[in-house]
């Protein structure tokens, strides 16, 4: 993914043609067009290996040593790759086994990593369209929880404008959403972003120079923008977003929000932004938002195919069909078919979704952040499974993992009646959730009842409008009554009997 970065400055940046990228870079013409012409940046689910030259692992460290002498010699007189193979070739003789086409790519790709320049330039003035980006922290409720989260700023130094986005980390995939987001809703895309050096999307190596990750360099090209990086402890040099992370939030995360869905909550933040741009200018003439006409302009233009921001990974399962993220602490449940398999899993900033062989959805769960153990079990793919064998419950290992309540109402049931137990409850999560099935299950036990159509009316109680009812008590001492049988024959011998009489009269 970095030649195809560079590919593409070349093209876009630099001015060169197509064949004097390929003669550069030692590629095909139609390469070089395939990369400068991509539109979707897309991440792909089928992960192709890096090429890390195993053959040359017995010689890499003296071509490292060659290759790092001449940062310290003059250009003209550091090693090309002919020159670092025809010196292997006569220090290994015979022992030196690699083509010329494998050391010159070796080479080329370790002089990348040497001489990349990223370093940092900033204008005294900014120009329309530039923008800044960093994240800051606050606290927010979701739903009634307190979240100790983060919210991402995009500033416009020319305008002064801004916008702000919420979420519960600060991982690579809520910076994506985050800009996506904002790309969206202003219609274009920054020419150029500045960040500071998150860990997230750059890993700064020992001398200086900087290693971008695949997934923002795919991010960066399906949007088109240049990416500019800060000095390391310079924040001052986007000191217009530092200084927008601190009024977003003494003007719009004071005090702390409170929402029932955060995604909702940041379409509506996006709207308090621009309201908030009717004010006057701190220097110059105008509204920020007249200003922001001017950063409009120099906007760069949405791609044609939306971009997925996803990171998918592979994990594997155990016995109960759950995998953990985050070193262990989040654990989310797929299916028992799974247990004990690898699962693709889809990551976004919201959702966790294992999928299964042909990409399709397993299951749905909220992404968990923070380093406090938590999970997430999703029990509906279980109970139908278990429904369709209900003799192996007790044997499966997936009865002890059920809520106490269940258990007890399970062992008042037949083998058969048990197979029909677990499909209504499986249907009463489909409707309201495993939550409102076990309360259902808990008043049914309160009331003593056991058969299904008691349990589903008293699920449809508590899940509608119905005033509870309190279980009713047959006081002591009321009297017996005698059973009561109905007999119809003596109404049938007086009715034909008159019957026939008229039917006689007639006659």
């Amino acid at each position: 993914m970095t030649q195809i970065d560079d590919i593409r400055n070349a093209f876009f940046f630099k001015g060169l043609s197509i064949s004097e990228i390929a003669r550069e870079f030692k590629v095909d013409r139609k390469t070089v067009r395939k990369y400068v012409y991509q539109e979707d940046w897309n991440t792909s689910v089928e992960v192709k290996a890096k090429r890390s030259f195993p053959k040359l692992d017995p010689f890499k460290e003296d071509i490292d040593e060659w290759l790092e002498e001449d940062k310290k010699a003059r250009k003209k007189q550091r090693h090309t790759a002919k020159r670092v193979y025809d010196r292997l070739r006569e220090k290994y003789g015979d022992k030196f086994n690699c083509s010329y086409r494998t050391v010159a790519g070796y080479v080329a790709v370790k002089k990348k990593e040497l001489y990349q320049n990223n370093s940092c330039r900033l204008p005294l003035e900014h120009k329309p369209g530039e923008a800044q980006v960093d994240f800051g922290r606050a606290d927010f409720y979701e739903n009634g929880i307190l979240h100790n989260g983060f919210y991402l700023n995009l500033s416009f130094p020319y305008s002064n404008a801004g916008y702000v986005q919420l979420f519960k980390g600060e991982n690579q995939e809520c910076l994506f959403e985050g800009l996506k987001n904002i790309f969206e809703h202003i219609g274009g895309v920054p020419p150029k972003l500045w960040f500071d050096n998150a860990s997230n999307i750059v890993k700064l190596l020992r001398d200086g120079e900087r290693k971008l990750t695949d997934a923002f360099l795919r991010f960066k090209q399906h949007y088109g923008f240049k990416a500019i990086f800060c000095n390391p402890n310079a924040g001052h040099e986007k000191g217009n977003v530092e200084n927008k992370v601190g009024y977003h939030r003494r003007n719009f995360l004071v005090p702390p929000p409170q929402f029932e869905k955060l995604e909702e909550f940041n379409v509506e933040l996006l709207g308090i932004c621009d309201r908030d741009m009717q004010r006057e200018h701190y220097r110059k003439e105008g509204t920020h938002a007249e200003l922001f006409e001017e950063d409009r302009k120099a906007l760069l233009k949405l791609p044609v195919n939306p971009y997925e921001v996803a990171n998918y990974i592979t994990v594997k399962t155990n016995a109960y069909g759950k995998f953990s993220l985050n070193g262990g602490r989040h654990i989310y449940s797929t299916a028992p078919k799974y247990a004990n398999t690898r699962v693709l899993v889809k990551i976004t900033p919201y959702e966790v979704i294992p999928l299964d062989e042909n990409h399709r959805e397993i299951v749905r769960h909220q992404r968990f952040y923070g380093d406090n153990k938590q999970e997430s079990m999703n029990w509906l793919p279980y109970l139908t499974q278990l429904s369709r064998c209900p003799g192996a419950l007790k044997y499966s290992g997936i009865y002890s993992m059920l809520p106490l309540s269940v258990q007890e109402y399970l062992d008042g049931c037949s083998k058969k009646e048990r197979s029909k137990v677990l499909k209504v409850l499986a249907e009463l999560c489909v409707k309201s959730g495993f939550e409102q099935a076990v309360n259902a299950v808990e008043e049914a036990l309160i009331y003593g009842v056991q058969d299904l159509d008691s349990l589903v009316t008293i699920h449809n109680r508590i899940t509608g409008i119905t005033p509870p009812l309190k279980p009713l008590k047959i006081p002591e001492g009321l009297p017996e009554l005698t059973e009561f049988h109905f007999d119809a024959e003596g109404y049938d011998r007086a009715f034909l009997k008159g019957g026939m009489d008229i039917c006689s009269r007639n006659k």
